[in-house]
């Protein structure tokens, strides 16, 4: 059984620490972040290209309709990830696959 603790905490604090504790919750939210982050960066021009978005440890897979942007996109990886990652404050996205 868990010890109460006497001291007050904020319910932002104990969500972190209820995060971090758990391993499965913290890839899934990854993933949301990522998907969130892709669109903020990419902006709607090419937000409405996007079909799919999908983290999965750390490659990004982005699924574009046209084969035009993706093209051009597949120029620009490396400050892709960067702008990513700045996004999401942390280094999430080591590697980027346009589909």
């Amino acid at each position: 059984m868990v010890k109460r603790s006497t001291e007050n905490s904020s319910l932002g604090d104990v969500l972190k620490n209820f995060i971090s504790s758990s391993r499965k919750l913290q890839k899934g939210l990854n993933k949301v972040s990522a998907q969130q982050a892709w669109h903020s960066v990419m902006g709607n021009a090419i937000s409405k290209y996007t079909t799919h978005v999908l983290l999965e440890r750390d490659t990004l897979y982005v699924r574009l309709s046209s084969s035009v942007l993706r093209e051009e996109l597949s120029y620009g990886k490396e400050k892709i990830i960067k702008l990513l990652n700045d996004e999401l404050g942390k280094e999430l996205v080591t590697k980027l696959v346009l589909r």
